[in-house]
């Protein structure tokens, strides 16, 4: 009996690698597929899609006549549908400026990556790892491993943020990042830490918008994202511990909340006991309010994740986005993780590195095409397991995975 499937593109993290298993085709033709275009809540008819290049040159409800060159690929979806798989991915923070040039030369397979950069933080903040015995910071002097490796980059008035967020601009970065409050991960910043001062924030956004592109900055409380909407800040990450009348602001101003649910098995990462373990339970214990206040007052929200230092818990990408059924509709969760996530990337403006239509099955997108050999519509779970139920992968128009030539 043959499945329907859907063929999709997941904007933010990678689920499968990519590693392409034939040449780049001049034109690829999916046949009797059902789309799911990463705008609407449901799929299409029996549909066809024409690959040419690396865009979608024409969809259609009946047959599409091509040259049939022969280097065509054919591909009949059997009543499969499309949409889009995790083809691109937003750093934001870390050295991976390097990574990022090694998948757009072609050197390895991987996502698309819209790189911040380190993230900027101040003395004691989310992101300063120094030890006791690297204190007091002086000016001039040597920078903490952290700052070597690109990871983290220490500011404690609005002129030095500035020079961090120019550093991270002239690295390529397309958007930046700060840690407007305390974290789990960091030792010295308690969760309840307001950190940057506004006129720190706005320095930061001031800097990053003279390039045309936009601060997001980490931050769970109440104060430290109001203070943040305040400087002109257009993106919070997480957001956990945020209460009903931030919520309610978040949702007047238009401000992206960038969010996820995560896995329990990430609190063992810390030691029974241990500050961080504490922290990072109060964090897990105000996701249902969250995303609760998320859908409740219609903000703008975008699927990420927060799994780091863990080679174990990253396959778990598509699993975490599955658990959203929980305040979400399965449609709108995946409009959520690809149209809605396309639209925050493309708050970069003209630092944007990678021109194109993101997020959407249509003609003249890139041709980011996932085919699933089932309907995630009807039950969502089939997103958690790729490496059995996403049967062809396509990142502008190159086939990385096939199965059903097998």
């Amino acid at each position: 009996m043959i499945t329907r499937s859907f063929l999709f593109v997941l904007m933010c993290g990678l689920t499968t690698s990519l590693h392409a298993q034939t040449p780049s085709s001049p034109v690829t033709l999916f046949q009797n597929v059902r789309i799911f275009d990463g705008k609407a809540g449901q799929l299409s008819g029996p549909s066809f899609v024409l690959v040419r290049g690396n865009k979608i040159e024409r969809i259609s409800s009946s047959p599409i006549a091509t040259d049939r060159q022969a280097d065509t690929v054919v591909i009949d979806g059997g009543g499969r549908t499309l949409m889009r798989g995790f083809t691109t991915v937003r750093d934001v923070g870390g050295p991976v400026f390097g990574l990022k040039r090694a998948i757009d030369e072609g050197t390895v397979a991987g996502p698309r990556i819209f790189p911040s950069g380190a993230v900027i933080s101040v003395t004691s903040g989310h992101g300063d790892f120094r030890l006791p015995f690297e204190l007091p910071r002086l000016m001039g002097a040597s920078q903490s491993r952290a700052e070597q490796l690109g990871a983290a980059m220490i500011a404690d008035s609005p002129d030095e943020v500035r020079v961090r967020v120019r550093e991270q601009l002239m690295q390529g970065a397309s958007q930046i990042k700060l840690t407007a409050g305390g974290g789990v991960a960091s030792p010295h910043s308690p969760l309840d830490a307001t950190t940057f001062t506004e006129t720190e924030l706005r320095a930061a956004v001031e800097a990053a918008e003279n390039w045309g592109t936009y601060v997001t900055v980490h931050a769970y409380t109440p104060t430290s994202i109001q203070r943040a909407i305040a400087a002109g800040v257009k993106c919070i990450e997480h957001g956990h511990l945020m209460d009903e009348p931030t919520a309610r602001l978040i949702a007047e101003k238009g401000i992206w909340l960038s969010t996820q649910v995560f896995p329990n098995e990430m609190a063992d990462a810390f030691p029974p006991g241990s500050s961080e373990r504490d922290k990072a339970m109060e964090v897990f214990a105000g996701t249902d309010r969250t995303l609760a206040l998320a859908k409740k007052y219609k903000i703008k929200t975008a699927f990420g994740t927060d799994i780091i230092f863990s080679q174990r818990l990253a396959p778990l990408q598509g699993a975490l986005l599955a658990k959203w059924v929980k305040w979400y509709t399965p449609a709108e969760v995946l409009i959520i993780a690809t149209g809605a996530n396309a639209e925050l990337l493309a708050l970069s403006g003209k630092r944007n590195p990678y021109p194109g239509k993101l997020g959407v099955v249509e003609e003249g997108a890139l041709a980011d095409l996932l085919l699933v050999d089932g309907n995630p519509i009807e039950d969502i779970t089939l997103i958690a397991n790729p490496g059995k139920n996403f049967v062809i992968i396509m990142k502008e128009g190159k086939i990385y995975k096939n199965t059903l030539s097998r």
